[in-house]
This record gives C-alpha cells, structure tokens and sequence, in this order.
C-alpha cells in the first residue's frame, strides 16, 4: 500500500478533521454563552433543588466582566433557542446526501460550514433583534450543518480505500468530538474574561479561515485533485473498481427496502438518545442532584468527550488492523465494535443513578459511558460505506435524519419525567436511555451486513 504520511487521503482527513472540530465548537458554544446571555433572576427559577446530596461546590467570587447584553428569557424560551438548531438540521440530511452525489462532496462541506461560520458571526446581532431572529439564525446554522455529514460520506466513497475506511473516517469524525472538548472549557472562558459576544466572533471567524484552506487544497475525486502521487491514485481506484456504481439514477426502492440500512438507522436513533440525553441534561443532573455546578469546572463537562475522542482515534486503528491483518471480517468487526459502544454506555449510565452521592464515582460513570461509545464510529457509524459506498452520503443522510429526532425528543421526554428532581425519576431516565441502547444494539448485531449490496453496484438494474 501507498505511505500513509503527507499524502493527499490523510490530507484530506486532517482538514475534515478540523473542519468537524469548528462545526461542534459553532454548535455548542450556545449552550455556554447562553448562562452569560441571561439575565440572572430570570436563570435560576428556583425548584426544588433535591435535598438528597449535601451542597459541597465552594464558590470563590471572582470579579468577571459583566459588559454583556442581558435578555430576559424564561426557561421555555431558552428550551427553543437551544432546540431551533435540530429544526434546520434534520431538514437537510437527506437532501444533503442526494446534492453531495450529484454536485461533489467538498463544496457542499466547504459552503455549510462556511454558511454556519456566517451565521455564527451574526448571532450577537441577531440576539440584539430579538429572540425570534436568534431561533431563526440557530435555525439557519442547523441548515448548514446538516449537509456536513452526508457531504463528508460521499467524499470518502470515492477516497478511502476499503481497507483504511475505519482509520480515515475515524480521524475525521473524531474533530467533532474535540471540538465539543475544547469549545465547552474554552467559551467559559472567554464569557468569564471577555465578553459573550466574542464566543461567537472568534469561532466564526476560524471558521471561515479554514474554509478558504479546504476549496484550496481538497478535491472531491483522486482523478481531480492537484498534486496526488500517480502511485496513491492507481492505489485508491483500483482498491475502488469494484465497489462504485455509475449509474446515475438512485435505486430509491431498494434502499428503502434493505434491511442492513434499517439495522444502521435503528443503531444510529439509539446511540444517539442517549448521547443527546446526556449532551443536554448532565449538567442539570449534577447540580441538582449531585449539587455539584458543573458550569463551575467545564474541564469536568468535557471530560467524556475527551474519552470518547480518544476512543474514536483508537478504535479506528484497531478495527482496520483486525480486518487487514487478523482476518476479521468486515461484518464482524462491525457488530462487536456496535456492541462494546452500545452496552458499555449502557451499563455505566444505569449504574451512575445508582452511586448516591458519590460524586467523583458519578463523573467517572458518565465519562465511561461516553468514552465507550466512541466504539460506535467503527462500528454502525461507517457501516454505511461498507455496504453501498456509491450512495453513501444519501444513506447517511436517511439514518441522520432518524437520528436526529432524539435530540428534539430525548430531552423533552427527560426534562417531564424529572418534575420532582428526585433520585429515582433520574434513574428512569437512565433506565429509558439504556434499554433504547440495548434494543439498538441486538437490532444491528441480528441484521448488519459488512458486503457491499446488490442495489449499489453497477448492473444491478439489468437483471
């Protein structure tokens, strides 16, 4: 095989990596700089903080800058800033895919984080206009970034040479979770020195730096780009002949019809409750439960994404090695990664409701059960690469739209079930978010398939 350092598929890897980096950073320094944004008697309605745990944050008042807009938003009104994000998102997963197929992967990628940037950069703005031009601008955000992941896909059906697909995907994808590591810490901060405002001007404008680095030096195809060694391309095309398909129109039916995309969808809805659960409401849990303020130490909020980037970069190395050196099959690496990503969460969030006051044993839980999960992006999460990489982006685009849902619906569903605060309403919320995890996982164990498919081949529709 062709040397992996500097060359154009590794290239490509590492500028989508930082790519997803800055969209994570865009997507969740809202939920930081929204604290700062608010006014403080409007925040913190008091309920009925549970007195199961005694108070144990030591808070030291430290002069911080204040020059910030306020706005009097109620609770509600927060919900929807936070949730107009999804409402764009899931729109355009689906058509996302079918552009990425037709107009090539880099300028969808290229334009919905740059449009995301922009948008980033009129958020302060928007705010200032008021609350339906912010939700509006979320919105919008969403828009933008629900092309990325299918963009991506379609990118690397025609890149990533079956054997490395784990290595290549993993590395980009794992930008998302960084992001969300160095964002959270980061945009407290600079709220906490500076000024809200520039939470959204310093991600934004990253972003549209690096968005002139990837129409520059990134190619949608091996045959078009640039300065790609002869070697590397006859490497990735031949590695491909067999695999891509030419014809034009998309086999729509039996797509819809196949099972192996079923066993994705349902994996992919199921991680992704509890991942958005947990995204949302950990620290609610530990303030009002733990009584410990994890607004406090956003070092402690990044923790499990810190895991789960880790995890991802490694799984991603161990799952092609199995493949190319032990044997393994694809299918098989496929499921029991699925399965470790899926039942480890699982246990560690049921047994987190269960430690009491133990808060350190609680913060280890979680960052377990996050970190675990990064099993999932050699698992499920490229599988759709494995089984039809010539419609890869549309594939992920119907599984992303499924899985987006529970990031509307997970923490509506939670935050009903957790009226009282108490103990046991929040182990039915890990109970609910296990056992999803668990059907996903047995769903994709009985039906995944590591084969490309019939439909996604050239020929199919002469039979």
């Amino acid at each position: 095989s062709v040397p992996a350092c500097c060359s154009a598929r590794y290239n490509l890897a590492l500028l989508a990596f930082f790519g997803f980096f800055l969209l994570y950073a865009l997507r969740v320094n809202l939920s930081v700089a929204l604290v700062d944004m608010v006014e403080p008697n409007t925040t913190l309605t008091k309920n009925m903080t549970s007195n199961v745990c005694p108070e144990h944050s030591s808070t030291i008042n430290v002069p911080r800058n204040t020059t910030g807009e306020k706005y009097s938003w109620d609770a509600d009104t927060q919900g929807w800033i936070l949730g107009s994000f999804f409402y764009g998102y899931i729109i355009t997963q689906i058509p996302g895919g079918y552009l990425a197929s037709k107009i090539g992967g880099k300028l969808l990628l290229g334009f919905g984080i740059f449009g995301t940037s922009v948008f980033t950069l009129l958020t302060p703005l928007a705010a200032n206009l008021g609350v339906g031009y912010l939700i509006a601008v979320r919105a919008l955000e969403g828009l933008g970034e629900g092309v990325t992941f299918p963009a991506m896909h379609s990118m690397w059906s025609s890149w990533a040479p079956p054997l490395e697909r784990s290595k290549l995907l993993s590395i980009s994808y794992a930008g998302a979770q960084l992001g969300t590591v160095v964002s959270l810490p980061l945009s407290g901060l600079i709220c906490y020195y500076m000024n809200w405002v520039y939470v959204f001007y310093i991600f934004g404008a990253l972003g549209v730096l690096w968005f002139f680095f990837w129409m520059w030096l990134v190619s949608d195809t091996p045959e078009t780009h640039r300065s790609i060694s002869h070697a590397e391309r006859e490497y990735i095309l031949s590695s491909l002949k067999d695999q891509l398909s030419t014809q034009k129109s998309v086999p729509w039916r039996p797509i819809l019809e196949s099972l192996p995309l079923w066993a994705i969808v349902v994996a992919h809805f199921s991680y992704n409750w509890t991942f958005y659960t947990l995204l949302t409401l950990l620290p609610t849990y530990m303030k009002e439960i733990l009584r410990f303020d994890a607004q406090e130490n956003g070092f402690l909020s990044a923790l499990p994404y810190f895991g789960c980037w880790l995890c991802i970069i490694l799984s991603g190395q161990i799952a092609d090695y199995l493949r190319e050196k032990q044997n393994l099959s694809t299918v098989c690496v496929r499921k029991c990664f699925t399965l470790i990503g899926m039942i480890g969460p699982a246990v560690f969030l049921v047994a987190a409701g269960f430690i009491g006051c133990n808060y350190a044993l609680a913060v280890a839980f979680v960052t377990i059960s996050t970190t675990l999960g990064g099993f999932c992006t050699s698992g499920y999460s490229i599988n759709h690469l494995d089984i039809a990489p010539s419609y890869a982006g549309i594939l992920l685009g119907i599984t992303n739209s499924f899985a987006t849902i529970p990031g509307m619906v997970g923490p509506v569903i939670a935050k009903n079930l957790t009226h009282n605060n108490t103990v046991e309403e929040w182990q039915t919320v890990f109970y609910i978010a296990a056992s999803i995890n668990l059907f996903g996982a047995i769903f994709f164990a009985l039906f995944a398939s590591g084969e490309v498919q019939d439909w996604a081949v050239s020929g199919y529709h002469l039979h």
